[in-house]
């Protein structure tokens, strides 16, 4: 389908967007993504292709944004591109079983309770360096080589890598042997 005219803005005088049909820029904007982010909706299939205007530019409709917004909303709550997908053909086939959304969305806040709990841990963690640099005699003044923080921060890193061993003795740094 090709359009004959082009808006002239992608909104009303009040503010409101009007029926479009929009550009993708002017769609971006409405609905606050990014045109390289509404150029892989499309690429990927979550935002069906828009009618062309006669210069060949892409004419958005009432419907993408309307999609588009439920898409981002859904990403706001980090759903998966393929929940996404699941959700929008639900939407598309109302006499489908429904079922499976509420298994969707349990799982989907499963996922964000263990990131909660693996975030609280990390405060835990940065709670404890912070506390390494506010202890002791020079509590926050200190040389770079004196930092506890790069101390736990570079103890921490051998253990993880297996390597955990004596640093090298004082004034030894850099040299190497002959």
């Amino acid at each position: 389908m090709t359009l004959s005219r082009i808006p002239s803005s992608d909104s009303a005088a009040d503010g409101t967007p009007e029926a479009g049909p929009w550009r993708i820029g002017a769609l971006g904007r409405l609905a606050g993504v990014e045109v390289e982010t509404i150029r892989y909706y499309e690429r990927i299939g979550l935002l069906p292709a828009p009618a062309r205007w006669g210069n060949g530019y892409r004419a958005y409709g009432a419907s993408h944004l309307e999609r588009l917004a439920f898409i981002r909303h859904c990403r706001a709550l980090d759903m998966s591109v393929a929940d996404i997908r699941h959700l929008l053909n639900l939407m598309a086939n109302p006499m489908a079983d429904g079922a499976g959304v509420d298994a969707l969305v349990q799982a989907q806040l499963d996922r964000v309770r263990a990131r909660l709990a693996s975030l609280h841990a990390l405060e835990r963690q940065l709670q404890a360096l912070q506390g390494c640099c506010q202890e002791g005699e020079h509590a926050g003044r200190h040389l770079s080589s004196e930092c506890p923080v790069l101390q736990e921060l570079v103890e921490a890193a051998r253990i993880e890598a297996g390597t955990r061993h004596a640093p090298p003795p004082s004034g030894t740094e850099g040299v190497t042997g002959s």
